[in-house]
């Protein structure tokens, strides 16, 4: 996608290159500087904006890895003594379920058990007509990633290569948490057959998890500048349309939280002090995650284990039909592996929907990568996220 109107690159840029400098680890100064900036930036363009603290339990990687850790340990005890293995199957079980609660937002036991509790930091903006019934709240994250070999987009790229009709033909990401599940229940299994080949393959697998996680925890944070600074981006260049064009009859809340990258954090926080205020039957929640990749793309749901739905498919049609009026190019139909701060809301009963973005291989663009920089980023595409950010916006201003 090319074409970026003379209004709004300059402000785009403005965003992603300030902020890509800042190194944004969940829960760190640099995070919380990224916060102080995004807010004073949504003052300088009219709004009413504050850096509001919040929490989230730490992670993802060192607790991952220490789930492996215990699984690993339960392959060991399962291929080491027969009189071992009841135990071991049910801490390989365990280990197993702590991982599939964590990363589907579920209760998280094991992350408020073990893992410490940290400041983050969300930024709340409101723009359009604060007196209004209605909420539009675009979502968006300042904090970013580490990297890890895990990421590097190899793999996919050499498969959309050689055969680009399978890429075609899926619109669903590869679950990769899919790995780490299976190699817990193949311990498990193995231990309670009797199977030591089972719990062999699943021994390796959980090795495996071991140094991916690790080696997450140990490297450094990418810029960030698709993941997420473009959606901070449009967070920005809206609330200097609303102020030029002001809108009627719709409150638009600008929400970059924190912490997102350790799978929800400040997300959390705002939904315990916002979404007792926000009605669902006059509220809609718009994320904008990672949408500087070359296409522009609607997610229909997500889910690392279980594919989820969004809430409310009328508003997801309502997101294309604005796309269309707007003249932006947005395919639908995907649905993603990894979380989103969208599945919070969701869950919650809002109307939801997510704007994201994939390059020619049905990837995240540099996702988790160091190459994920501002000369890297469409912002072609970021620009038609925020075209249909604002159509939606004045769509549900009208109630058209």
């Amino acid at each position: 996608m090319s074409g970026v109107s003379a209004e709004a690159r300059p402000v785009l840029a403005e965003v992603v290159e300030e902020l890509a400098g800042y190194e944004r680890r969940a829960g760190s100064e640099g995070e919380h500087r990224a916060a102080e900036w995004i807010a004073r930036r949504l003052r300088a363009s009219g709004c009413e904006a504050d850096v509001e603290e919040a929490d989230f339990h730490a992670g993802y990687a060192g607790l991952m890895r220490g789930l492996s850790l215990a699984g690993s340990a339960a392959g060991i005890a399962t291929l080491a003594a027969r009189g071992l293995r009841p135990p071991a199957a049910a801490v390989a079980a365990l280990a197993g379920a702590a991982i599939i609660d964590d990363i589907a937002n579920g209760p998280r036991l094991a992350r408020r058990l073990i893992q410490r509790i940290e400041p983050t930091w969300n930024v709340v903006g409101t723009a359009g007509d604060p007196d209004a019934p209605r909420t539009l709240v675009l979502l968006a994250h300042h904090d970013a990633a580490p990297t890890g070999l895990i990421f590097h987009d190899r793999v996919q790229s050499w498969v959309g290569d050689r055969f680009p009709g399978l890429i075609e033909r899926t619109n669903t990401a590869v679950p990769l948490w899919w790995g780490p599940l299976a190699s817990h229940g193949l311990i498990a299994a193995g231990a309670l057959t009797q199977r030591r080949w089972l719990a062999a393959l699943g021994l390796t697998g959980t090795v495996l998890s071991v140094a991916a996680f690790h080696d997450i925890a140990r490297s450094p944070v990418v810029p960030g500048a698709n993941d997420n600074l473009s959606g901070v981006a449009v967070l920005v260049a809206l609330a200097e349309r609303l102020r030029s064009v002001p809108l009627q009859g719709l409150r638009v809340l600008l929400v970059s939280c924190g912490a997102e990258e350790v799978i929800q954090g400040g997300i959390r926080s705002f939904a315990r002090r916002y979404f007792p205020q926000l009605p669902a039957d006059s509220t809609w929640f718009l994320n904008l995650e990672t949408v500087g990749s070359p296409q522009l793309i609607l997610l229909e749901g997500e889910g690392p284990v279980v594919m989820e739905d969004y809430h409310d498919g009328g508003f997801r049609d309502l997101v294309v039909r604005c796309a269309e009026q707007a003249g932006a190019s947005l395919k639908r139909g995907f649905r993603a592996r990894s979380s989103t701060d969208a599945v919070i809301p969701s869950r919650a009963g809002y109307p939801t929907a997510t704007l994201a973005s994939v390059n020619r291989h049905k990837a995240l663009a540099n996702y988790h990568l160091m190459s994920d920089t501002p000369e890297n980023l469409d912002y072609g595409t970021v620009a038609a996220a925020l075209d249909v950010a604002e159509a939606v916006a004045r769509s549900l201003a009208t109630g058209r």
